[in-house]
């Protein structure tokens, strides 16, 4: 009984022991980091010397004035934001190649310049985006790819193949009738929009986008005409809420941006040609916009030496300024609305460049970081986990000199980066 009882404190203290050394290790593995500020995007609250901690990828706490501990990660002069979001990227795409380049980029090629402009664009401080559009399925790829640790990216959530009518803007309508060149989401009547959406799922996308009107980059397609029906952009968003999916429409036009709210899709990319009724039927069913405010600078001053098409920059002077006044009546209008850039069409890394764009043209200094945050996390569902620096959400932050809600435009000069607990930037170290 003597000997049962002493190997039972001796097992006690074994695991007594082993149970101290977890602890400690546990202990160790937190990361603390401390800023001059940080900003809580859900309330709009500033808070002064925070010191947030973080073990494995999550936030455990988050706190103001506290005493910060021996080996903090301090960023003196900086302010703490939450990760990044973009909800409308072509990470397989490249700034250089429009037009008629693109004929010569193979899907497997793509793939590859995804590789680089993930990268990119994590270091930029995007640690969350949504990939809207790619051929050959490459943005599947790259998203396991990252998800895998093969490679350095932000989170996607990403679409395959965009879906669109015969000759539409997501055609590939750049070759004669000889090649029988088509695009690999093209599809005409519900039940074959249906059985693309099935497709896409099959093949790993994560969400839908469909083209309901024409494009600015697309040959012989009018950015203001309604593509998809009405129908159409139905059969699309039963299949993907069937499936707990959302849907994006690129919408320029005023009748097609209407029908696809209609529809019931949750972001129109775009929406150059917002009216009254449109505005309101956004406000009504909680749709969110998505605009690309900042890339008609891009198009108009580099787009000729980068391919793009005359007939395109040509569409483009008439789209972008009424994109940037249905811009400012949406945001007085109180429309739920996110980042987008559409990079790819201007270069990956500078995606952040359209946040004084926001603001010039209605939004305060904290509307567009929310765009950027919390309510692209809330577009995504998503907003349990990510879009804030708040404990239990992912540990997804950035760091920017000065003060954001000051100076916007510091939101361009990222210099630290934390995507899942990782550190991919710090000043001048290279990850």
């Amino acid at each position: 009984m003597h000997r049962k009882t002493n190997n039972r404190k001796s097992l006690m203290a074994i695991l007594l022991g082993v149970g101290s050394a977890i602890f400690a290790q546990a202990s160790m593995a937190v990361t603390y980091i401390t800023a001059d500020r940080l900003i809580d995007v859900e309330s709009g609250a500033v808070i002064e010397s925070p010191l947030v901690a973080v073990d494995g990828d999550r936030i455990v706490s988050v706190e103001a004035n506290a005493q910060v501990p021996e080996g903090a990660l301090a960023l003196a002069g900086m302010t703490l934001v939450p990760g990044l979001m973009d909800m409308h990227v072509h990470l397989t795409g490249s700034s250089d190649q429009h037009g008629y380049r693109r004929l010569a980029v193979t899907s497997e090629r793509a793939a590859i310049t995804g590789v680089k402009n993930a990268r990119t664009s994590l270091r930029a401080g995007f640690t969350t985006m949504r990939n809207l559009g790619a051929s050959g399925y490459a943005d599947i790829a790259l998203r396991d790819a990252i998800n895998d640790g093969d490679v350095p990216g932000p989170r996607l959530f990403v679409s395959g193949p965009a879906i669109g009518i015969t000759g539409g803007h997501c055609d590939n309508n750049l070759l004669t009738h000889e090649y029988e060149a088509r695009g690999k989401g093209v599809a005409d009547g519900p039940w074959a929009v249906r059985a693309k959406v099935r497709e896409n799922f099959k093949y790993g996308a994560d969400l839908i986008k469909m083209c309901a009107t024409g494009g600015v980059l697309s040959k012989n397609t009018e950015p203001g005409a309604q593509q998809l029906t009405g129908e159409e952009m139905r059969a699309a968003v039963i299949e993907a809420h069937r499936r707990g999916a959302i849907v994006a429409a690129h919408a320029h036009g005023t009748e097609g941006i209407k029908a696809a709210i209609r529809a019931g899709v949750d972001s129109i990319e775009h929406a150059s040609f917002l009216d009254r009724e449109a505005i309101r039927l956004a406000k009504k069913n909680d749709t969110v916009l998505s605009m690309d405010i900042y890339v008609t600078e891009y198009i108009l001053s580099e787009g000729e030496r980068a391919g793009i098409l005359p007939e395109s920059l040509e569409k483009e002077r008439k789209v972008g300024g009424r994109q940037r006044e249905s811009f400012r009546e949406a945001v007085e209008a109180g429309v739920r609305m996110v980042f987008g850039s559409d990079a790819s069409v201007y270069p990956h890394g500078q995606n952040a460049r359209q946040f004084s764009r926001m603001v010039e043209f209605g939004m305060t200094p904290l509307q567009a970081l929310q765009a950027a945050t919390i309510n692209s996390a809330r577009l995504l569902g998503q907003e349990a986990r990510l879009g804030s620096i708040r404990a239990g959400k992912l540990a997804d932050m950035v760091a920017v000199p000065g003060n954001p809600l000051e100076d916007i435009s510091v939101m361009e000069r990222v210099n630290f980066v934390m995507k899942d607990g990782q550190v991919f930037r710090h000043d001048s170290r290279d990850f």
